[in-house]
């Protein structure tokens, strides 16, 4: 059976909106979509996993976890700098989420 692009994004939908209900995971993805701050590379913009880790009263296994959720839904990216794994947002994923928000039913 082939899935019409409306059930395709209400599938994507329905993995963002399932991995966020998790208090933990929506509180890091939050902190992901905040950003390290302004600068032009990867390191000044996105978060570690430590930084993260750092910031919640959760073993690093327990975040690594979550982000493993968020990155299979789609919310975030990350990327390996030397021993240090960096996450952003995925802009993908928040222009689903800003579409779904934006739509009014007549």
């Amino acid at each position: 059976m082939v899935r019409s692009s409306r059930e395709l994004e209400q599938a994507e939908l329905a993995r963002i909106f399932k991995a966020l209900a998790d208090p933990n995971r929506l509180a890091i993805f939050m902190l992901v979509r905040a950003g390290g701050g302004e600068g032009q590379s990867l390191e000044e913009t996105a978060r570690s996993i430590s930084q993260i880790a750092s910031r919640f009263d959760l073993t690093l296994s327990t975040v690594s976890h979550h982000i493993k959720e968020l990155r299979t839904a789609g919310l975030i990216r990350c990327e390996k700098v030397g021993q240090t794994v960096y996450c952003t947002p995925d802009p993908r994923a928040l222009d689903a989420i800003a579409r779904f928000l934006d739509e009014t039913e007549a």
